[in-house]
């Protein structure tokens, strides 16, 4: 009937196929997603050289403190999917926390205008917008993934395979979006003016909204049906699972088959704890409620069936975070000349992971995908997990090459006697960083695309932005771990003045080498990890459960 079950149009009428969703409207999502991402990069990409540059700080706190504001603003999407489930809606959180973006870029450029000397006020003002950036980026990231996936239906075929591309293309585009920050905006940074270079974003941000907005007629909404938000029904599934630890359930509760069969159990045999969520105190099933029940149980289920796999994936997130600060400040001592008059910006060298990942999603996308689906007959080509587990194994990969490079960095430099000149740049060109990073690249499009979809595939209507949120508390608690690594490693490793140590200012007499054989150690655990997970795992392809 043409009629898109479950969803509405920007006036509230049911969705029509033919005039609404799709890619007609993923495509606003997307360019609004790059120009975001332009935003965003603009500031992070280069933030250590800013910390140790105007700021003053050393090497190993201007990583720490890149590694903890990235960190909270991948954690603060878990309180921006429940203001999205509980109160606004995915739309109207998407325009709010964009607007909250605007305002801190527009703080930070202030901030950059000032003499710094620096002084303590200047450094609030810097530190609280980067701060209030990160509280509308959380806000912003899962909200508008999750409705961008909304724009594809889950019961049309032909939809539902574009989905898979969908969070492919997004990649792409998020992807797209930095390598122009890292190729401008580091170079106006570093050669021109932090202000225009911090200003630019913030320009951007306003536009990546203006096209999220022109889009606004053609999306689909989905249509809120339950009074109850679905992380509140999760949470008192806990609840009450837990109020009912010692409560026996009824052997009367055999002759309630017929009741219990008419809704959809499809783990019914997993996490059997929370099923006493079902009971009442005497130990029967609470009637006139077990359909409703079940549902909430199955969605709570579908979360902690996440969880195992979650836990695994934090040693990719504690890499993830390396390629914007050390391996940032390892290029920094190499040679980046390019001819006779031109230097590469040490953060540009990030450019290349982006670079890579533009290059290889079209080919797996048009390439893999296809021959895959010929060869397991699944839509997406592979199965998540297996995308997942690959990228683990090629983050790894990566990692041991990253500690052979700098291995050979530091010979170097003993050899021309520049391991006691911090700032001597050691007579080795930066093209022997390029296997890294490509590596690097490559394994983000198995493992982040991987992880999104699975993460939003996964659980029931309701659930999905919370979801992907716990999908980016990966990389933020993975910049937190990595932080905690740092200071604890530097302390056990410098001597009592604080100097010296794997992570020393003089980057010529660091270790960093030993750090990037100890996260190669960290990833590959987790990777065997997470296969021993994903052979339990059970996928459960659909939901139709009562949406948000």
């Amino acid at each position: 009937n043409g009629i898109v079950n479950g969803m509405m149009d920007h006036e509230g009428r049911p969705a029509k196929r033919s005039q609404s969703g799709y890619w007609r409207s993923a495509c606003y999502i997307i360019g609004a997603g790059a120009t975001e991402r332009f935003a965003y990069y603009g500031i992070s990409s280069n933030l250590i050289t800013y910390l140790t540059g105007p700021l003053g700080q050393s090497t190993a706190a201007a990583a720490a403190s890149i590694n903890i504001w990235t960190g909270t603003g991948l954690l603060l999407p878990l309180l921006g999917a429940f203001v999205a489930e509980s109160f606004l809606g995915r739309y109207r959180t998407i325009v709010l926390s964009s607007m909250l973006y605007i305002l801190a870029l527009g703080l930070l450029t202030t901030s950059a205008f000032l003499d710094f000397r620096p002084n303590e006020l200047d450094v609030l003002l810097f530190f609280g917008s980067l701060y209030l950036m990160a509280l509308g980026q959380g806000a912003y990231k899962p909200c508008i993934l999750a409705f961008g996936a909304d724009q594809f239906d889950d019961n049309h075929p032909q939809e539902l395979r574009s989905r898979s591309s969908f969070f492919n293309w997004w990649y792409f585009s998020s992807c797209a979006g930095p390598l122009a920050a890292l190729l401008v905006l580091n170079y106006i940074q570093d050669n021109i003016s932090w202000a225009i270079g911090f200003g630019i974003p913030c320009i951007s941000a306003a536009i990546a909204l203006s096209i999220f907005l022109l889009g606004t007629k053609s999306y689909r909404y989905r249509i809120k049906r339950d009074e109850k938000c679905a992380i509140s029904r999760v949470a008192q599934v806990f609840i009450k699972a837990a109020m009912n630890w010692r409560v026996i359930p009824s052997t009367s509760n055999n002759n309630n088959n017929e009741e219990q069969d008419t809704v959809p159990h499809l783990r019914s045999q997993q996490f059997k704890f929370l099923n006493k969520a079902l009971l009442a105190p005497d130990g029967s099933v609470e009637y006139g409620e077990v359909g409703i029940i079940m549902q909430e149980v199955e969605e709570a289920k579908a979360l902690i069936n996440l969880i195992p796999l979650w836990a695994s994936s934090l040693g990719f997130g504690i890499v993830l975070s390396q390629p914007s600060t050390l391996f940032t400040k390892q290029g920094i001592t190499m040679d980046r000349s390019i001819g006779s008059s031109f230097d590469v910006p040490a953060a540009s060298l990030q450019y290349i992971i982006g670079l890579t990942i533009i290059i290889f999603v079209p080919i797996y996308d048009r390439v893999f995908v296809p021959l895959g689906r010929i060869a397991t007959g699944n839509p997406s080509g592979v199965t998540q997990l297996q995308r997942i587990g690959t990228g683990m194994l090629l983050c790894t990969v990566s990692m041991v090459i990253a500690a052979l490079v700098e291995r050979k960095r530091l010979k170097t430099a003993s050899q021309y006697g520049l391991a006691e000149l911090g700032g001597a740049e050691v007579p080795m060109s930066f093209w022997w960083l390029i296997p890294q990073y490509i590596i690097f690249g490559i394994s983000d499009v198995f493992t982040i695309i991987g992880l999104q979809e699975l993460f939003y595939e996964e659980v029931p209507c309701g659930l999905k932005t919370v979801a992907l949120s716990i999908y980016l508390s990966i990389l933020g608690i993975g910049n937190f771990l990595s932080s905690f690594l740092i200071f604890i490693i530097q302390r056990v490793t410098s001597d009592q003045g604080g100097q010296g140590g794997w992570f020393s200012d003089n980057a010529n007499g660091a270790h960093l080498d030993y750090f990037y054989w100890l996260l190669a150690g960290v990833n590959a655990a987790g990777l065997l990890a997470f296969l021993c997970f994903a052979r339990s795992f059970k996928y459960t392809n659909r939901w139709n459960l009562v949406s948000d």
